[in-house]
């Protein structure tokens, strides 16, 4: 017998599925877990990386960090499957009294409408696989947080189709006309259908709301085509007053959950998603909920899904925990939103001092848009920047 080249075989991407040569060619652009491995630290590692485009919200660690210590206790069901892995009752309780308190729901939100996903990203993909079949598509307005691109596609086999703004505001009535043309075109051109919209509100990464008549025309286009409208709330709870930006109107943030539907769209087609990665600062607990009130099957589908994004028992418990606290989850979305307005008040005065250019009107999130590069070239006439997008694609400017 001959000698194995084993580095060879490893290389050779032919030993994959098509699915898995896609996923070499995706991961080999996606520098950010390469960024975050190696963040820059003053003592333990001074030549690592600065990151500015990581959306993880610090502020209040030691608050929630004191919290858990001071409540969490296992107990032996922990060690277990628990209630399966659709996320515990008690979680679910929880979720769906939090919610209750906080969205607003012109329908009470029962805990048999929720289902628990570790993360945000698990939940939208279990949506992409559900709703859609391979090569079916979900509009997606431009701009948007990149991730989503990986949620819906790389696993379920579903296209994102990018809606085109132009100058058009993207949270604007006029921009619904634009998600029309992006699903005639595509339709048109593929045979395939466009099932859904993915929404995020408050919007990533612009970091206002969408405005009420925008959402009631966008439900309106959804029934008119029977397109699933998928609410991302993530950042629900993380509004704040903006103190520089003098002048400019801010839309209220308002729950898909809090809408009374009827005239605009079935509430078969509505499903918001909500976790504990921003409004709680606690990225990596990975939990993520998916509320859909009124299609019963996208629960029975999840009970074999499930099990690939079951929340582990101990961050079941920690979150069981927080959100049935109200008095500490009170106190804590109060300290954050302060906490935030002062921050981006920090940031934009210190942008302003230095003659950095930064888009104003944020209101929501962890966001501020800011021109580095202008402010670079100004000040390294003579170097050439190398720009790395989301995309894997790299542009150098002189």
């Amino acid at each position: 017998m001959g000698s194995i080249d084993i580095s060879a075989a490893k290389s050779d991407c032919s030993l994959f599925s098509k699915r898995g040569h896609r996923a070499v060619e995706l991961g080999a652009t996606r520098i950010t877990w390469d960024i975050i491995s190696d963040m820059w630290h003053p003592r333990k590692n001074p030549s690592g990386y600065l990151s500015v485009g990581m959306a993880e919200n610090t502020l209040l660690h030691d608050m929630l960090l004191d919290y858990i210590h001071a409540n969490i206790q296992l107990s032996a069901e922990h060690l277990t499957y628990n209630n399966g892995s659709m996320g515990s009752i008690a979680l679910r309780k929880a979720v769906s009294h939090f919610v209750n308190r906080h969205f607003n729901p012109f329908r009470p939100v029962e805990p048999g409408h929720i289902l628990m996903t570790n993360g945000c990203s698990s939940a939208i993909e279990h949506l992409s696989w559900t709703f859609l079949n391979p090569g079916d598509a979900i509009l997606l307005s431009k701009p948007y947080y990149s991730t989503f691109i990986a949620d819906i596609t790389l696993r379920p086999g579903s296209v994102v189709v990018p809606v085109e703004m132009g100058g058009t505001d993207p949270l604007s009535l006029e921009a619904i006309e634009k998600y029309e043309s992006a699903a005639r075109e595509f339709e048109a051109h593929t045979g395939k259908r466009v099932r859904a919209v993915m929404l995020c509100n408050p919007h990533n990464p612009l970091g206002r709301c969408y405005p009420r008549a925008t959402v009631d025309k966008l439900m309106r286009l959804c029934q008119l085509r029977k397109m699933h409208l998928i609410s991302d709330e993530i950042y629900a709870l993380s509004i704040w007053s903006n103190r520089v930006d003098k002048g400019i109107s801010f839309a209220p943030f308002e729950s898909l959950l809090s809408r009374d539907t009827r005239g605009l769209i079935d509430p078969a087609f509505v499903h918001v998603l909500w976790g504990m990665s921003k409004d709680f600062g606690a990225n990596g607990l990975r939990v993520g909920a998916i509320i859909s009130q009124s299609k019963p099957k996208l629960h029975i589908a999840q009970k074999c899904l499930s099990l690939y994004s079951f929340v582990s028992a101990l961050s079941d418990q920690i979150t069981t925990s927080i959100l049935q606290n109200d008095d500490f989850t009170d106190t804590y979305i109060q300290k954050n939103r302060e906490m935030l307005s002062k921050s981006h008040e920090f940031l934009v005065r210190l942008l302003q001092r230095h003659g950095i250019d930064y888009l104003p009107g944020c209101h929501a999130g962890f966001f501020v848009w800011v021109n580095l590069g202008k402010k670079y070239r100004e000040t390294h006439p003579r170097e050439v920047l190398i720009c790395y997008m989301p995309d894997g694609q790299i542009f150098k400017t002189s």
